[in-house]
């Protein structure tokens, strides 16, 4: 675990991350490979990192790649596969990929403390739905990305790839799935803990702990000054850059910096709820991410999985996640949160996005009050053979959705936002899924748009080209530069086709 900083050395710090979830940990950890003399300060509410949105049992631990997560290829209005983000998140996870293979090869981190290769698998059930995913493999499986992508709708061949979810069916029923070996399961928390533990060593570095910012404020043009509670104590600091990555407190960090660009968001709060199974004769049955279809009028994140899960050493299997709703942006938060959210700038884009989004508002109060053994029916279109007395529920994490303002009101995201300031003093990320596995690309393209990265950019792109292994491959074609990657980073990683 992170050794715990909790006083000050300095006051006057070059960057100052708010949260000590995997996005400070993944923008510190590029800073002080990047620019190891800049003096950089964490602050974290809580007694430890990666304990909210971050925590292993407040997210799936998917490492998602697009291997089987269907709503990320829909349908366009003539019935054409829309493939475009499905790539896009593919490339992002390759660049996580990448930076762990350099700093595990360079004995900075170490990759058993939170990756497991284990097969990717989409699952559907239907004469439609198998009609969708036969025509998202073929479009898919021509691309490099997912050339190693399998189909099938034989009961038998998908009876051997995840025996759980054809236990107790009938062999008649129409089923299709495909699978990509490649997949990951990921401990958030973990890695953000190997990367903190590493960073830690840096002199440059500062964490502190049970540590809360309170207001902050720009007091020149090259200047912040932060209002901070530090173990019951008022403490002010100043620094030329800040990144609010907080999780769904961020919001309220982006309105009181006041810059103009956070007039444009508000934030709608969505919790969920895991159903989790510790039985060792299912567990160890069930080696797989096995993804469904999203009920109709469900948000993106509420898409049906059930995981396998390894968490500090344990197995378990996970199904949800269920969805609910509360005021609260954090897990651990305040039910004032979504309240003190709402300003004069946003008021019309929310309201506009509560009448638009009714049917939601109501499903998630629905999903609320499932019963146990409803919960468990609905884990039945996957595991057939569930049994009520197998499975506990226990909350996940809370995620706060985007809402932001348009010409005609307001519209609500599902993905993930940058927001940054004109001068690049301030940083913020906003939204949820496929932020941590994507951690890397962001926070590449935080850096980037930062204040910090104007002094010699062409020396930080070598830099950060390095990590990702991408500076020897400059001069490949495409196809090579993705096929070498990928073999670079199995071979370190520890992957075997």
């Amino acid at each position: 675990m992170t050794s715990e900083k909790t006083s000050h050395k300095h006051n006057n710090y070059d960057a100052i991350l708010v949260g000590a979830g995997i996005m400070s940990g993944t923008l510190a950890l590029l800073l002080t490979e990047t620019l190891p003399e800049i003096k950089i300060l964490i602050l974290e509410k809580l007694n430890k990192s990666g304990s909210e949105s971050t925590g292993a049992f407040n997210n799936a631990g998917t490492g998602h790649a697009a291997n089987c997560e269907l709503n990320y290829t829909p349908l366009d209005e003539n019935g054409n596969l829309q493939i475009e983000k499905a790539l896009s998140i593919n490339r992002s996870f390759e660049n996580s990929m990448s930076l762990w293979a350099s700093l595990y090869a360079n004995g900075k981190i170490d990759i058993k403390k939170f990756l497991k290769f284990i097969p990717h698998i989409s699952f559907v059930t239907g004469s439609e739905n198998i009609s969708f995913l036969k025509k998202r493999f073929e479009v898919m499986s021509q691309y490099p990305e997912f050339e190693d992508m399998e189909f099938s709708s034989s009961f038998n061949q998908i009876k051997s790839w995840a025996p759980l979810i054809t236990k107790s069916r009938n062999p008649s029923d129409k089923v299709a799935a495909t699978r990509i070996k490649r997949g990951t399961d990921i401990n958030f928390e973990a890695l953000t803990r190997e990367y903190l533990n590493y960073i830690s060593k840096n002199k440059n570095v500062e964490i502190s702990y049970k540590t809360e910012l309170i207001d902050l404020k720009k007091i020149d043009k090259n200047q912040w000054k932060l209002k901070v509670r530090s173990q019951g104590r008022l403490v002010y600091l100043n620094t030329s850059y800040v990144f609010l990555g907080a999780g769904g407190k961020t919001i309220n960090f982006l309105q009181k910096s006041k810059i103009p660009e956070a007039k444009m968001y508000g934030g709608f709060p969505v919790s969920g709820k895991w159903l989790i199974c510790e039985e060792k004769s299912l567990t160890e049955k069930h080696n797989a991410k096995v993804y469904g279809k999203a009920d109709i009028g469900s948000p993106p994140m509420s898409v049906p999985h059930l995981d396998t899960r390894w968490i500090e050493g344990k197995k378990f299997l996970l199904y949800g996640p269920f969805a609910g709703f509360t005021t609260k942006f954090l897990k651990k938060g305040s039910y004032f949160d979504l309240f003190s959210s709402i300003k004069k700038n946003n008021l019309v884009s929310m309201l506009d996005v509560g009448i638009k989004n009714n049917s939601l508002i109501n499903y998630l109060f629905s999903q609320s009050l499932k019963s146990h053994n409803s919960r468990v029916e609905n884990l039945r279109n996957i595991m057939p053979s569930a049994d009520p007395a197998n499975w506990y529920l226990e909350n996940a994490g809370q995620r706060v959705q985007i809402i932001k303002k348009t010409k005609d009101g307001g519209s609500l995201q599902f993905g993930t936002e940058i927001v940054n300031s004109a001068d690049g003093s301030l940083s913020a990320l906003l939204g949820a899924s496929p932020g941590a596995s994507t951690a890397v690309t962001i926070m590449i393209q935080v850096l980037k748009n930062s204040c910090l990265f104007k002094a010699d950019r062409i020396d930080l792109e070598r830099k950060i080209n390095n990590l990702l292994y991408e500076y020897e491959l400059k001069n490949e074609s495409d196809n090579d530069f993705l096929e070498n990657i990928k073999k670079r980073n199995n071979s370190i990683l520890g992957f075997h086709p």
